[in-house]
Order: structure tokens, then C-alpha cells, then sequence
């Protein structure tokens, strides 16, 4: 972690976890993409690695994000999902030309065009993101339990029953709270 910016948030699926470089929506936001060199930073720990990025990119990003909290946040729910947003998730997918490559260690790996890395990484995220949001992977798409969050996630636990966009953050703060409520609650045995 760079200093003086908050940690990533780092999932297993690409799209969702893009969508939570900007958590507690609905609390005191926390953006963890503030300067492009942050977006860079984000893009190469999830594989994508590009050598800097620019503001204009990061704007393109930051519209890609919301595009996708958007149209997932809908799916989960059974909204329709919002038009704007699917054509940025669109746009974006269309003018990436990454390339997937086979390592010697049987990992894939993405190739990313050296005129438009960060674009490309950008098309990446966006294609994870249609296949998830149209169905094609095995998981749903839920929102946190938190009610300063209700970041869109993937749920791949086996039940699909998962509350929390991430256990260590938001789980963890909740299971805290209603510990805290519940001790305060029962009252003293007399000494």
C-alpha cells in the first residue's frame, strides 16, 4: 500500500472487486482509486499491470466502476438493468484488445497492447463483468448486508448465501455491533 491511501479491497472476482475501489456508498465514502498512479497500482495487483495511467483514464475507469455497480447492483435485485450503464460496460468491452495467454505454469494471463494498456485493462474488467451480470458463471450476484455499504458482490459460496461483500470489513463490523448491542443489553450479575 502506497502511504496515506486506504488498503484495496481485493476479491476473487475482477468486475465486483473493481466496483469496491469506492466502499460505504452510503456512509462516509471511502475512494481507493483517488490518483490515476492508484488506479495503475490497482490494476497491476489483479493482473493487469500497466506502467502509469492518466487522469482522463482514470475518469474512464471511475465511469466504468459505477456502470457496473449499477447494472450489478439491478441484476441482484431482478431490476432492469439501467441502459446507461450497460453501454458504458459496452463501450468499454468493445474497445479493449487484450489478449489472454497461456503461462508455461498453466495460469492465464493477459497481454495488454502497449498504445492502450490501461484501456484494454478497462476492457478486461468489463467483459468480467457481462459475464457475470448476464448469468454465465456459477454464483450470484448479492448486495452487502451493511447498510452504509450494499456493494455489489459475486457469491460463490455453496449455499449462496453469503451477507457480506467482504468478512473482514464489513462482516466483521456488523458481527462487532450486534456483539456490542447484545452485551449492553444483558444485565450485570449482583456481586
Amino acid at each position: 500500500m502506497r502511504a496515506g491511501f486506504p488498503d484495496f479491497r481485493l476479491g476473487s472476482v475482477l468486475a465486483t472487486s473493481f466496483t469496491g475501489t469506492l466502499s460505504e456508498r452510503h456512509g462516509d465514502a471511502v475512494e481507493r482509486i483517488p490518483t490515476p498512479r492508484r488506479l495503475a497500482d490497482w490494476l497491476v495487483l489483479n493482473g493487469l499491470a500497466v506502467d502509469s495511467c492518466t487522469a482522463a483514464q482514470l475518469g474512464l475507469a471511475r465511469e466504468l466502476r459505477e456502470a457496473i455497480h449499477a447494472a450489478a447492483t439491478a441484476a441482484a435485485i431482478g431490476n432492469p438493468l439501467p441502459s446507461a450503464a450497460v453501454q458504458v460496460i459496452n463501450d468499454r468491452s468493445a474497445q479493449g484488445r487484450a489478449a489472454a495467454i497461456l503461462t508455461l505454469e498453466g495460469k492465464r494471463q493477459w497481454r495488454l497492447s502497449p498504445a492502450s494498456p490501461v484501456e484494454d485493462a478497462l476492457g478486461v474488467i468489463a467483459a468480467d463483468a457481462i459475464s457475470i451480470i448476464a448469468g454465465e458463471r456459477d454464483g450470484k450476484l448479492a448486495l452487502c448486508a451493511s447498510p452504509t455499504c450494499r456493494a455489489a458482490f459475486f457469491d460463490t459460496s455453496q449455499s449462496r448465501t453469503r451477507k457480506w461483500c467482504d468478512m473482514n470489513t464489513c462482516g466483521n463490523r456488523q458481527k462487532k455491533a450486534r456483539f456490542t448491542a447484545n452485551h449492553r443489553k444483558k444485565p450485570r450479575p449482583a456481586e
